[in-house]
């Protein structure tokens, strides 16, 4: 089974949905062995909308898309059903599917989905839906797991209050407890520890003295990150968002605060 095309392109690429209805291209078509279902275009359409929507949270977005596309890629191409088709026994196959796919959908790299050539935006060929490490077999996480029941819960439930379908099948799902297992024991700590920013610190202090045209606002940067706990996101340039040291205030108890817009537009 060869490696599936792309669906979904950036949200920059992405038109409006519901003033241009997105249509499955022929470069997508014609990479099929066999024929769609009848209704995949109403199923890609739907798709379409939903991630739309959250066109505001472009994190979101990205979580949302590579979801989807899994599922519909695996719905079409491998099931061969279409959204209203789907039941709760289809689901669990999805899960023990994403658990093993293909060798020819698995990557070792994370590349653009889409590339522009003459002026044209192309599936890339060395796109995958799922990536892994370089030299290690792929392994579907429990918070991966979690993720997918999640965006399609999610998912479905648009589908039922836009009355496109009339239930939920991932709610159907009684027992997700054999499919999600229990966490033992503590999560790995993925920070730095306090000698390490120490460390950080100083090694931005030094870069700043040697050559403060280039490394004052290095510093200004890391310093930042630790003493505010910014996410990156938070103090770099986004589509949403524009930090500026006027973004810096004092309030009436003579306190000094930043305000950012961060994760979901908060």
């Amino acid at each position: 089974m060869k490696s599936p095309h792309p669906l979904f392109d950036t949200l920059d690429s992405m038109p409006n949905p519901w003033r241009e209805p997105p249509v499955l291209s022929p470069e997508l078509l014609a990479s099929c062995k066999k024929p769609l279902p009848d209704s995949a275009a109403d199923d890609f359409r739907f798709a379409s909308e939903f991630l739309y929507s959250y066109r505001g949270s472009p994190d979101t977005f990205t979580a949302y898309r590579r979801e989807l596309e899994h599922f519909l890629q695996w719905m079409w191409l491998v099931a061969g059903l279409s959204l209203p088709e789907i039941q709760r026994e289809h689901l669990e196959s999805y899960v023990e599917f994403s658990r093993q796919p293909p060798d020819a959908w698995i990557g070792q790299k994370q590349v653009p989905r889409f590339i522009d050539r003459q002026g044209q935006r192309v599936a890339n060929p060395d796109w995958r839906p799922y990536q892994t490490a370089p030299d290690q077999p792929y392994s579907l996480s429990q918070s991966a797991l979690q993720a997918k029941f999640s965006v399609l819960s999610s998912f479905f439930n648009y589908l039922v209050q836009e009355n496109r379908l009339k239930a939920n099948p991932v709610a159907r799902i009684r027992q997700k407890g054999k499919f999600l297992r229990k966490r033992q024991g503590q999560d790995k700590i993925r920070r730095l520890s306090q000698i390490q920013w120490d460390v950080v610190i100083e090694c931005a202090e030094e870069m700043a003295q040697q050559e403060p045209e280039v490394h004052e606002r290095t510093l200004f940067v890391m310093s930042a990150l630790f003493a505010m706990y910014l996410r990156v996101s938070e103090l770099v340039e986004t589509e949403r968002w524009i930090p500026q040291m006027g973004h810096f205030q004092r309030d009436l108890e003579g306190n000094w605060w930043f305000l950012t817009v961060g994760k979901g537009n908060k």
